[in-house]
């Protein structure tokens, strides 16, 4: 009797073992955004939905094989560090992370997690030692062609506002912008004979962006061209609203900004980065270092102009630059 309790046993076990090795692997991921709503599960929201739906297609699905956990920076860079700390601490499989600064803070704080990032400039940032061979434990995608497509950024702006000479740039006021990005953006704009002004925040704070707004006035700018940055577009209808008031015509660097009622945005397809960035995060879940894998930079800008905008600001559109459009708002 005891020897053949001791089988089944040994047969129940052995069973046991084969339904776990059966069972899919489980995976967990951490997705930081730098503003005040992580916002990861928000359909509006092309990136992040375009992302969870190619990692249910690769076969990661949440809920079933997968745990996808949302962080928010809360709009203030300053406490990115102690939340990279946190997520780290967690010991996620991967974590994805929204931003340069949110990016750097991570790094910072793990050297072996591996990254999936969203930004732009990483080899200038410091993220990456080339596009083709990161390196470390980075990867991901680039929201920009690069640096010098700051001069389209002006063009198209000077295709709607032939009379514009000066033009604001609002952004967040960081060391990089500061050391590496203003000279070389600043001699793009000569070459287009543009005087440049920076609108710089200091933090993403409704009433530091109005403060910036307020001075910028007295420089009585021609347009303006309004980052991409994530800290900033958590308070995108803010500076739609404060950008209609100054009576300026604007080019934003992300859709969202057109949808809030502004006038034109030109930027990459964001579904595309959003499959881009679950590829990553798959290949990195079945083993491959995330070093090796190629950030991607996209070949393709839309551009999409808001006639309704236009029409408020009493601005005619040129029919070259609308036939140029890829969406066109009635």
């Amino acid at each position: 009797m005891r020897r053949r309790n001791f089988t089944i046993g040994l047969l129940l076990a052995t069973a046991t073992r084969s339904v776990r090795a059966q069972e899919p692997a489980k995976h967990r991921i951490a997705v930081i955004a730098a503003g005040p709503v992580a916002r990861i599960h928000d359909p509006g929201i092309p990136l992040f939905r375009v992302f969870l739906e190619e990692l249910r297609r690769l076969g990661d699905v949440e809920g079933q094989n997968l745990t996808v956990e949302g962080y928010s920076g809360g709009g203030r860079p300053e406490g990115f560090a102690d939340l990279a700390r946190e997520v780290v601490s967690r010991n996620p499989d991967v974590i994805v992370a929204s931003t340069n600064p949110v990016a750097l803070a991570v790094r910072a704080a793990t050297g072996t997690i591996p990254i999936v990032w969203i930004g732009a400039e990483p080899i200038r940032y410091g993220l990456a030692t080339s596009l083709a061979r990161p390196g470390g434990n980075l990867t991901g995608v680039t929201i920009d062609a690069g640096i010098e497509v700051f001069g389209k950024y002006l063009q198209i702006l000077k295709e709607a506002v032939p009379s514009a000479s000066k033009v604001a740039f609002l952004g967040m006021r960081t060391p990089y912008y500061e050391q590496q990005f203003q000279q070389p953006v600043r001699e793009i704009s000569q070459r287009l004979e543009i005087s440049l002004i920076d609108m710089l925040v200091q933090e993403s704070t409704p009433s530091e962006i109005e403060r910036v707004f307020a001075e910028i006035a007295k420089d009585r700018p021609d347009a303006i061209i309004v980052s991409a940055m994530g800290n900033l577009a958590a308070h995108r209808r803010l500076i739609v609203e404060l950008v209609e008031k100054s009576r300026l015509p604007a080019l934003y660097l992300s859709r969202e900004y057109v949808e809030a009622g502004g006038l034109m945005a030109y930027e990459g397809d964001f579904g595309e980065l959003g499959r881009r960035m679950a590829d990553d995060v798959h290949q990195i879940l079945n083993g491959t270092r995330p070093g090796d894998i190629p950030i991607y930079q996209p070949t393709k800008f839309d551009l999409v102009i808001n006639l309704k905008a236009a029409k408020a600001l009493g601005l005619t559109i040129p029919p070259i630059l609308l036939a140029g459009a890829d969406e066109v708002i009635e």
